[in-house]
């Protein structure tokens, strides 16, 4: 699943074609007869497809999955890139009783936040991924939610310009200051486990019933 900044790059390259209307319609699907989306008009940006315009510009979609769906349009208050995102929504789920690096990949409240910027903000702000979100205080929630929102916009800056992203806990072997990073599947029960990667000394973990963060030792 791509995260918030590659489908907003995605977003911006296709965005002048919003509002044409289809002319010619190229390539194959198996979901989908192609041939059915002649004389559309492109609602939002969105196979081997290829769309032909009337302004004589076209689109080329490669790898795609795709299939019709009625509401294309996600929530804007809970796309971390989006002006309208819903900063006391998103903290009031960041406070729930869970493991924080559940509730960060929780698209109800984070949509667009996937799992290299779970371990990257994370890390960056020192806090174990499975510390619970209520056990921590109000000013490192608020830390956390920022620097959720400033990683997810810088990357995406870096991407508009060519740049790729050079990740200082996510798949590696040590942190910047040279500790042994761990890695472990973690998710809720019941749903999809994501490999996550984590600095024991660097991010201990706040354990319930103790007034000092502790370093994990599995």
């Amino acid at each position: 699943m791509p995260e918030g900044p590659s489908v907003r790059k995605f977003q911006l390259l296709t965005s002048p074609f919003v509002g044409q209307v289809v002319a010619k319609v190229g390539g194959s699907s198996r979901k989908i007869n192609v041939n059915d989306l002649n004389a559309l008009r492109l609602q939002d940006s969105p196979v081997r497809l290829i769309l032909h315009f009337e302004s004589g510009g076209f689109l080329v979609f490669y790898n795609c999955r795709m299939h019709w769906c009625s509401s294309p349009r996600a929530d804007p208050a809970s796309d971390i890139l989006s002006m309208e995102f819903h900063r006391g929504r998103a903290l009031d789920a960041l406070r729930a009783p869970n493991p924080i690096s559940y509730t960060l990949l929780d698209q109800r409240y984070f949509s667009g936040l996937g799992n290299i910027i779970k371990n990257e903000i994370l890390y960056l702000t020192k806090i174990h991924p499975l510390t619970q979100g209520s056990l921590l205080a109000p000013s490192d929630l608020e830390r956390l939610l920022d620097c959720a929102l400033q990683f997810s916009s810088d990357w995406l800056h870096h991407k508009l310009r060519g740049q790729g992203l050079h990740p200082q806990i996510y798949q590696r072997e040590q942190c910047p200051l040279g500790h042994p990073v761990m890695k472990g599947t973690f998710g809720p029960l019941g749903a999809f486990k994501r490999l996550t990667w984590w600095c024991p000394q660097c991010q201990p973990e706040v354990l319930p019933g103790e007034g000092d963060p502790s370093p994990v030792t599995e």
